[in-house]
């Protein structure tokens, strides 16, 4: 039969679009174990690999303040009983292979895009007093700008500066309190970058930036109400969107009605447990393209690197990472 025709590709360069941050993933606790694992030599040749410009050049990726689901544990850096002057804050645990794995991939591409996001405060700021699910409580939005200073500071001390930070990873899921995770309510998420966090971050010269929700699409309506206040509107400078409820055109929704304030996609990719799971990212790549025709200035998939079980993980899901590491041959 005859050949479908195929009509012209018209540029305007009249018409402009976002620009884009890059693509990445998340080093995760668990993802930086797993690169520890690998000898020197190997760990260097993956890096080139994944971060170097002649190679993936991959330049935005997720970090976390504290405990995720995917970690070898649950751990904030302030646990035990309350101390809202921070006096007993220390990233200790990040510094035997998170830092070094931070840096390591910071060398091999200088430009790499860091956003930092915690799954959970301390305990003691919340009405459970545990990491695990629990909502934040008002009377601990004050001392947690703090700590999320102190955090940024002691990267920053440790070279690795961080970009961007969120309030929360999922304002809006509790998860049953099977894995660190805290509910925000909108009102207590506006209060925290309006009245604490953004005006402390000002007082001390941090240029990291601020970006709200880090949930899914089907919060678009959140969004656009927290962006009406103006003192949020001035410190924020975009939307951290997942995609796991509702559709992509939810960024559109919002940068029609804030075009000043950037999008940012910043969790998402297949299953472990789904069929065919590393030919997944090519059926993916439709999403992708979706998420980049809706402002999307990034991509960042979740997990850097598993092992071939989808571990270490503390929590209920399970992911596969972007790169496979044996836990037994360590290759």
């Amino acid at each position: 039969g005859a050949r479908p025709r195929r009509g012209p590709i018209l540029l305007d360069p009249a018409k402009t679009y976002q620009e884009l941050l890059g693509f990445g993933a998340s080093l995760t606790d668990a993802s930086c174990y797993m690169f520890n694992q690998l000898a020197p030599d190997a760990r260097e040749q993956l890096f080139h690999e994944l971060f170097h410009p002649s190679g993936m050049g991959l330049s935005a990726c997720r970090i976390c303040i504290g405990s995720s689901d995917y970690a070898t544990k649950a751990y904030s850096f302030d646990e035990g009983e309350p101390d809202p002057e921070m006096k007993r804050f220390s990233i200790e645990h990040d510094r035997e292979y998170i830092l070094p794995v931070l840096r390591l991939a910071r060398k091999v591409n200088p430009d790499l895009f860091l956003l930092a996001s915690p799954w959970s405060p301390p305990g003691w700021m919340k009405a459970n007093k545990s990491m695990l699910g629990g909502a934040m409580r008002q009377s601990s939005l004050a001392p947690y700008a703090l700590y999320f200073l102190k955090f940024l500071q002691a990267y920053a001390a440790e070279s690795v500066p961080v970009n961007a930070v969120t309030s929360q990873n999922e304002v809006d899921a509790e998860q049953d309190g099977r894995m660190p995770a805290c509910v925000w309510p909108q009102e207590m998420e506006m209060w925290f970058i309006s009245r604490a966090l953004g005006p402390l971050l000002a007082r001390n010269d941090i240029a990291t930036k601020i970006w709200l929700l880090d949930h899914n699409y089907n919060l678009w309506g959140r969004v656009l109400c927290q962006l009406e206040d103006r003192t949020v509107n001035q410190y924020v400078d975009g939307v951290a969107w997942h995609g796991y409820a509702g559709r992509e055109d939810a960024m559109t929704k919002v940068h029609d009605a804030y075009p000043a304030k950037h999008a940012y996609w910043t969790e998402g990719g297949p299953e472990y447990r789904e069929p065919g799971y590393q030919t997944n990212f090519s059926r993916w790549s439709g999403t992708f393209t979706g998420i980049l025709r809706n402002w999307s200035r990034c991509i960042m998939a979740w997990n850097m690197a598993l092992d071939e079980q989808g571990r270490p993980n503390i929590g209920p899901f399970y992911c596969g990472g972007v790169v496979t590491i044996d836990s037994k041959t360590r290759a």
